[in-house]
């Protein structure tokens, strides 16, 4: 493949849908929290880590690379997700920080975090084989090549598990995010590979939780409310920055700053407060700022899972709580998946 593939894209259902949804029956597999990577091997043996927006990763993954190029044949194309995986044995999980903190602009840092935290690549989808491919093949075909050529595979590449059985993937759909997974998805049986399309369906956990609003960062366009600051109580009665709603249409972000407005922190000369949030390498050069709000005004959200303290993407705004008590709005409301242990689920 002389181009870069764009992967193969799902779009989002309620629930782990039925097999007969689609003509020829579906294919169920865990959905991984991590980096979507196509992995080129060459007829020399090189290998090259694509991302779903066409950037290359290989320079970040010099192990992953490496490994790849001993366990892989030549002229083949896989599609599949870079993960970490931290925990003792029997106590594994995925580790999206220490993923995250794996893309970074300095060799010696790339090559530090390369032993600190190594990364494996979960195969899902085969796409060419011996120089060939497959794209057209029809996923059964395609996964079956799959098996065969990862038959004797070891760590850190791994061959994720499937199942037609829709009793199992809502199985998995539960136990599996306690090992850090991200939900189900599942492939028709039948359909071609087809790069950028949203043929694959996914379902994910939906949770509501009320949280404070802590401020709101104006919209890139200069109008309106872009994104709300969300905080909870912790433990020791700290409230604590745990991430953002935004997908706002135009007409409700400009409703928004009318409605905030009799929140918004002011100072003694009556100027608008405002506060910025921490910088990462990935905001170096973005505005952080942000309007400073009383923390008063309790939001309803919905979300899917936490990384930590924090959610894990960003939240939908569900509606304002003015029965809530800001206070009220603690860590304790929220849902604490079950441990699971991902070598279990890669084994």
């Amino acid at each position: 493949m002389d181009d870069p593939v764009s992967p193969m894209l799902a779009k989002a259902v309620d629930a782990v849908p039925e097999p007969d949804r689609v003509e020829g029956g579906l294919s169920y597999e865990p959905k991984w929290d991590g980096f979507r990577s196509i992995v080129y091997v060459d007829a020399e043996g090189n290998v090259e880590l694509g991302s779903r927006g066409s950037k290359p990763l290989t320079r970040y993954f010099p192990e992953l690379v490496a490994a790849l190029a001993e366990r892989l044949p030549r002229g083949c194309v896989l599609d599949g997700e870079i993960v970490v995986r931290v925990g003792e044995p029997g106590h594994e999980t995925l580790d999206w920080e220490a993923l995250s903190q794996r893309i970074h602009p300095a060799a010696s840092r790339v090559t530090l975090l390369a032993e600190q935290t190594p990364a494996s690549f979960v195969a899902f989808d085969l796409l060419q084989v011996d120089g060939e491919e497959i794209l057209d093949a029809p996923f059964s075909e395609r996964r079956a090549a799959l098996e065969t050529m990862l038959a004797d595979v070891d760590a850190p590449v791994h061959l994720t598990q499937t199942s037609t059985d829709v009793e199992v993937a809502r199985r998995w759909l539960e136990e599996f995010e306690g090992a850090g997974l991200d939900g189900v998805v599942a492939k028709p049986l039948a359909a071609a590979y087809a790069p950028g399309k949203r043929v694959m369906l996914k379902a994910k956990h939906h949770r509501t939780a009320d949280a404070v609003v802590l401020g709101y960062r104006v919209h890139t366009s200069g109008a309106g409310v872009g994104s709300l600051l969300l905080g909870l109580y912790d433990g020791d009665g700290e409230l604590r920055n745990v991430g953002g709603a935004s997908a706002f249409t135009a007409a409700r972000r400009l409703e928004l700053v009318e409605e905030l407005e009799p929140d918004v922190v002011r100072d003694e000369d009556g100027e608008i407060v405002r506060g910025e949030t921490d910088r990462s390498r990935f905001s170096s050069g973005k505005d952080v700022s942000y309007v400073r709000l009383h923390p008063r005004r309790v939001v309803e959200v919905r979300y899917d899972q936490m990384e930590g303290s924090r959610f894990r993407h960003t939240v939908q705004f569900a509606r304002w709580r003015p029965d809530r008590d800001a206070r009220s709005c603690t860590f304790d409301q929220l849902e604490v998946p079950a441990r699971y242990d991902l070598g279990t689920i890669l084994s």
